[in-house]
């Protein structure tokens, strides 16, 4: 029969979850002719070799192990431009989305109803009973609201992340989506020159079956580099606008060192200033390992150390030439926060520009 429908999923360490899933879509799907794409980003518990050896048996069942790059967002558009499939679904691989949704989702495509098919959280009929943790779902009632502002289409959950929509269409959006973040049905929307037609189904939201969710707290602050970059993002970019912001938190840190150690030990400018900038070179390497680069975030504490032993190393000529500079300012009798701050825009330029290739990006 010909193929009918791509289902996307993006993965992080779901290895366990695949051949489960993979019969929950094949018993709801019956006779309609389907594919899944999965989407691995190079999951260190072997989810892209257990996707391989579930294609030998079942060439339903396509790979795309991804180097270097990460997030749902981006993993969902890949998938998009992967598939000769007319319409393309993207959905969880944790089994907290409920397969038997497909059916319906796709007659409601074929038959003209609407654009983009939603399974929602939260609207009449559906519930998440079994999700178990209030703090997402505070969180995402309150993103919920903000979307809908943003995308001008009333839905009790744009902020879900299993939907479907035809394959042209949103191949159509691709060159303008941000990839950012984690809610690509969100910069779908936001991204349609109209407002799209959009049929919600109730969801049964359901527990992870096993391994831990990839959400953290910094959830939130994905959600907001998706709001800007879908606002502001053309004027500056936003991986530079989320660095900006993070160095700007790290001038409160650099003043708040540089002024007690000024208070505390006298007239020694030069050591207090090479002391404030080690102490604000780390918390910038730590907030923007955690936030701006979450999608390429280092973990453990061999990757940590490295990670913050090279951004020390690449932002060593920024350091020294915003030392430099303050101190000559001083020393010229620039008033000493005036001369901090000189030598902390200097030093920012080619702090980005080098972290951002040799620190969380490639050689």
């Amino acid at each position: 029969m010909p193929l009918d429908l791509a289902i996307i999923l993006p993965t992080l360490n779901e290895r366990g979850n695949l051949a489960p899933l993979v019969d929950r879509i094949d018993a709801a799907m019956g006779d309609t002719a389907w594919e899944v794409i999965i989407v691995d980003d190079d999951s260190r518990d072997g989810t892209a070799d257990e996707a391989r050896a579930l294609a030998v048996s079942d060439p339903r069942v396509r790979v795309i192990q991804r180097i270097g790059r990460r997030g749902l967002a981006s993993a969902a558009i890949e998938g998009f431009c992967a598939t000769a499939a007319p319409f393309v679904a993207v959905m969880d691989a944790d089994h907290q989305h409920d397969p038997a949704l497909l059916p319906a989702m796709l007659a409601s495509l074929k038959a003209g109803e609407a654009e983009v098919c939603v399974a929602s959280r939260f609207m009449q009929g559906a519930s998440t009973a079994n999700w178990a943790a209030p703090e997402r779902e505070r969180l995402s009632a309150f993103a919920n609201r903000v979307a809908r502002r943003l995308t001008g289409v009333a839905l009790s959950d744009p902020m879900s992340g299993y939907f479907m929509l035809s394959a042209a269409h949103a191949r159509a959006l691709v060159p303008r989506l941000s990839g950012i973040g984690f809610k690509i049905l969100l910069d779908l929307l936001a991204t349609s020159d109209r407002p799209l037609r959009v049929k919600e189904l109730p969801l049964q939201f359901a527990a992870r079956r096993e391994g831990e969710s990839k959400l953290d707290r910094a959830v939130l602050f994905d959600f907001l580099a998706g709001l800007y970059d879908k606002t502001l993002g053309r004027v500056i970019p936003t991986r530079f606008a989320l660095f900006g912001t993070v160095g700007a938190l790290g001038v409160v840190v650099h003043f708040a060192v540089l002024t007690s150690l000024l208070f505390s030990f006298g007239e020694r400018f030069a050591l207090a200033q090479t002391a404030a900038v080690l102490v604000a070179m780390s918390f910038n390497f730590w907030l923007n390992n955690w936030l701006t680069y979450r999608d390429k975030r280092l973990k453990g504490w061999g990757a940590l150390l490295r990670g913050w032993l090279g951004f020390c190393a690449t932002c060593a000529v920024g350091a020294f030439a915003n030392v430099a500079i303050a101190t000559f300012l001083e020393g010229q009798g620039l008033f000493w926060a005036f001369a901090a701050l000189a030598g902390i825009v200097v030093g920012s330029v080619w702090n980005y520009a080098l972290s951002s290739r040799f620190v969380w990006g490639r050689f």
